[in-house]
């Protein structure tokens, strides 16, 4: 049985591959019925200073071996960017 790490692990690489970008973070992590959904910050454009760094967040879904079923970007901001998540 994998995982909820090996998951998170697994996801980061795999989106490394198909985009060549570099993983930052793993975000968010749940297990559903259609498999794992992992939320994946990635680095799209470095800059100096690091708070203007461009970052991306994916949704990965895995199934239940860690292999990648879909990804999709679903947001871009900059490192330094504060945002208040919705009540």
């Amino acid at each position: 049985m994998v995982t909820g790490s090996e998951i998170a692990q697994r996801a980061k690489e795999q989106l490394a591959r198909l985009t060549g970008l570099k993983p930052d973070t793993v975000s968010a992590l749940s297990k559903a019925e259609e498999g794992w959904h992992v939320s994946v910050d990635l680095i799209e454009l470095k800059r100096i200073p690091e708070a203007t760094d461009v970052l991306a967040t994916y949704e990965v879904v895995l199934d239940d071996a860690g292999n990648m079923i879909r990804y999709e970007r679903t947001k871009r901001y900059y490192r330094g960017q504060v945002t208040e998540k919705e009540a």
